[in-house]
């Protein structure tokens, strides 16, 4: 399983076309996402000022795109809460077909803000 940090609004509009995809894919060839150990770093780190946000639970069997485990593509060495340097990340190099996504799950707030993950995220 894979995970993928999104808006509920994107994943509407996925609905409706039948796929999802990020601007990420445009602008950089992949789509990016995360082991589930890296979702809350993630979050924290690049998405701290977003609400609505999302996590896609994608299995990574089902995918019809390439997916490759890579370096950060944006390392973030000034973030306390940033991901390490040596973790291998999920790039997906195609649309997400929607049959691959087995659930969506909130991401939540705590007290100091942060967000962290749904206990039944799978």
């Amino acid at each position: 399983m894979i995970y993928h940090i999104t808006t509920g609004s994107a994943w509407e509009q996925a609905q409706q076309s039948g796929h999802y995809t990020a601007d990420s894919l445009a602008t950089e060839g992949f789509i990016h996402c995360s082991a589930r150990h890296q979702v809350e770093t993630v979050a924290n780190s690049f998405y701290r000022d977003v609400d609505d946000l999302i996590v896609l639970c994608i299995d990574d069997n089902k995918l019809t795109s390439e997916l490759k485990w890579e370096d950060p593509a944006h390392p973030t060495p000034d973030s306390p809460t940033r991901p390490s340097d040596d973790d291998l990340f999920p790039h997906v190099y195609g649309i997400i077909n929607l049959d691959a996504v087995k659930d969506r799950v909130a991401l939540l707030r705590t007290e100091s803000g942060d967000y962290a993950l749904s206990p039944d995220t799978p």
